[in-house]
């Protein structure tokens, strides 16, 4: 190296500089100096131990802080100059600290490599971004219940197999994606737990021979312990993964209600619509209206299934300890974080926005025989037993098929053809609201436990 302040901090073991392809190759700064104030955070609690265990003086540390708090400030301004050449945003803040301070800035990184560096930054950046996708799933959920609560009693279409199968309410329906976000939240709360330990002091691969104090930086920067051996937590992307893999559940229930969104816009269901800001037109096709956003959500989904995957075969074929290869773990994980809180963030302001026609969901209740079931519930409590119920309604739903009309329009004598426990009181079975009635228990679809149900996720929330 022809000027030693320009020298790389490993440069010392090497007699030609590193080429210019080589550099763009193997540099990381241009994508993980996002994660800056998260490198300025654990390298000032670093500092504090070091200090406090006397490892470095007392001004030293006045200095790392102050400088710290001046490259913070030229961060947040857009002011901080990142230069390839230091590779990474651990040199690049290394570098301007040391050009700030001096010798003080050389001792910050007493005791601590980039391996184990690199380790604490990640999971301090995936600490915060857990804590922000958890409040982002929890405006989703209250937009949910918010529609839910106004359509607890509009029936729809329940379906299996996209066959109409029994009555529900719009607000049941809702309630189903509000349970699948729950189950969200709680698992992106346990992966925290995983992510909340503290890599800092394993230093390279083996620890360091400085008296150290994990434990005190550890409660400094908020984690809930120390990662107990030094090799597992330089190596270990566990807690990445797993991050990655919750935020594809996460994805995959978004894009199940994207499909739903995108049939019911369809003309040929038009259970609902979607705000125009939500939509686009065609270029050529003056009438369209097209749910662009849900179809996004369903085609982004696919791109975080493939960051999961792209870790898991990155970390397979790793030998212990740290490997270069793991550099490659921030472009997918910042992209999963960046597409999961952008997707939230638009779903939580486009539920509001969904228009429902009742008319529409109502007419589709006429065309699937949606009461068969209750009328061979109202069978088994005369006291025919459950498979002679169920060959009789199904007999009758032939012939009410072939006629083209409901079960409801059938008469009683009809009715009785198959079966002679049909009484007058039949007809109140075979309407839609007293389906809807009728499942009046936990986790049914009748109003009063729809009610019920937003009641208590009001309470949770």
């Amino acid at each position: 190296m022809s000027d030693q302040t320009d020298a790389k901090a490993w440069s010392g073991r090497f007699s030609e500089p590193v080429s210019d392809l080589v550099k763009r190759y193997t540099a990381s700064v241009f994508f993980d100096r996002r994660m800056a104030l998260q490198d300025i955070r654990g390298s000032l609690a670093h500092a504090r131990m070091l200090a406090r265990q006397g490892i470095i003086a007392a001004a030293d540390l006045a200095a790392i802080e102050g400088g710290m708090e001046k490259i913070r400030g030229e961060i947040e301004r857009g002011e901080f100059v990142w230069n390839l050449d230091d590779e990474d945003v651990h040199l690049n803040i290394e570098k301007r600290l040391t050009a700030l301070v001096g010798d003080a800035g050389k001792r910050l990184h007493t005791g601590r490599s980039r391996n184990d560096q690199v380790a604490t930054d990640i999971r301090l950046w995936l600490r915060d971004t857990v804590d922000a996708i958890d409040g982002l799933l929890r405006n989703y959920q209250a937009a949910l219940l918010d529609l839910a609560e106004t359509h607890c009693d509009t029936p729809l279409p329940g379906f299996t197999h996209l066959q109409v199968a029994q009555p529900v309410t719009f607000g049941h329906h809702l309630l189903a994606y509000f349970e699948m976000a729950s189950r969200d939240r709680a698992r992106m709360q346990d992966c925290r737990r995983r992510i909340n330990r503290l890599p800092l002091g394993a230093a390279a691969l083996a620890g360091t021979t400085y008296p150290i104090d994990r434990e005190f930086v550890a409660r400094e920067l908020g984690f809930d312990g120390v990662c107990e051996n030094s090799l597992d937590a330089v190596s270990d992307r566990d807690f990445a993964i797993e991050f990655l893999a919750c935020a594809s559940l996460v994805m995959t229930h978004v894009s199940r209600f994207s499909e739903e969104l995108i049939l019911w816009m369809s003309p040929r269901v038009g259970f609902i619509d979607l705000a125009d800001r939500f939509c686009t037109g065609s270029s050529i096709m003056p009438q369209k209206k097209n749910p662009d956003v849900p179809e996004l959500a369903r085609g982004k989904t696919g791109r975080v299934f493939g960051h999961l995957m792209g870790l898991l075969t990155l970390m397979k074929g790793q030998p212990l300890a740290y490997n270069k290869d793991n550099q490659e773990d921030k472009e997918p994980l910042f992209d999963t974080a960046d597409t999961l809180i952008d997707t939230l963030r638009i779903f939580a302001d486009l539920v509001p926005g969904i228009r429902v026609k009742p008319e529409a969901m109502a007419a589709a209740l006429k065309q699937g025989f949606a009461t068969a079931t209750d009328l061979a519930d109202y069978l088994v409590k005369k006291g025919l037993p459950f498979r002679d119920a169920h060959e009789a309604v199904a007999r009758a739903v032939r012939a009410a098929e072939t006629r083209g009309c409901d079960l409801a329009d059938l008469t009683l004598a009809e009715l009785q053809a198959y079966s002679p426990l049909v009484g007058e009181d039949v007809f109140a079975v075979l309407t839609v609201a007293g389906s809807l009635a009728a499942r009046d228990h936990i986790g049914g679809t009748a109003p009063a436990q729809v009610r019920a149900a937003i009641a208590r996720a009001r309470a949770a929330l």
